[in-house]
């Protein structure tokens, strides 16, 4: 279920690796339909991690809720589960294949953290300034815009037929 009142949107879900992408890929889609381009890359990786960690390691169940807000200069990203143990952060080690996650996430984000949520639950969330107004602009022609217009482009063509050759 998706749910997308102004400036708020969330997804939930089963953290399976084929539903992480599709989550990236919603995350992004809404992003880019608030015109905050810049942070796209950002989120993704982040909320990517934060899932990851949820498919990995969250019992009894992998159902999540990923929550996107925008308020006023911040964007938030939160994955709530049903595991109310608290994710171990460790100093990882450059070379590592795994265990970096909250790490990552925490090299990305303005801030980030971990807390309670309902009867045995937690959630975990992170962080990014959202660029001003003026810099997140599309970055695609708006139609119906004389800049979406060339003017050497013929304005219409006749119609030919296949069959008059």
């Amino acid at each position: 279920m998706i749910s997308q009142p102004s400036r708020h949107c969330t997804v939930e879900l089963q953290a399976l690796p084929s539903r992480i992408g599709q989550v990236r890929r919603i995350v992004s889609a809404q992003l880019r339909y608030w015109h905050l381009d810049p942070l796209i890359d950002l989120a993704a990786l982040g909320v990517t991690e934060l899932l990851t960690n949820v498919h990995r390691h969250a019992e009894p169940d992998k159902m999540c809720t990923v929550e996107i807000e925008l308020r006023r200069d911040r964007l938030t990203v939160s994955v709530y589960d049903h595991d109310p143990r608290f994710p171990e952060v460790r100093d990882a080690d450059p070379l590592a294949t795994c265990g970096r996650g909250l790490a990552m996430v925490a090299s990305v984000s303005d801030d980030w953290g971990v807390r309670p949520h309902g009867d045995g639950g937690k959630v975990v969330w992170f962080s990014l300034p959202a660029p001003s107004p003026a810099v997140a602009l599309p970055p695609y022609p708006v139609y119906g815009s004389t800049a979406a217009v060339h003017a050497d482009a013929p304005t219409h063509a006749p119609a030919r037929s296949a069959v008059a050759g």
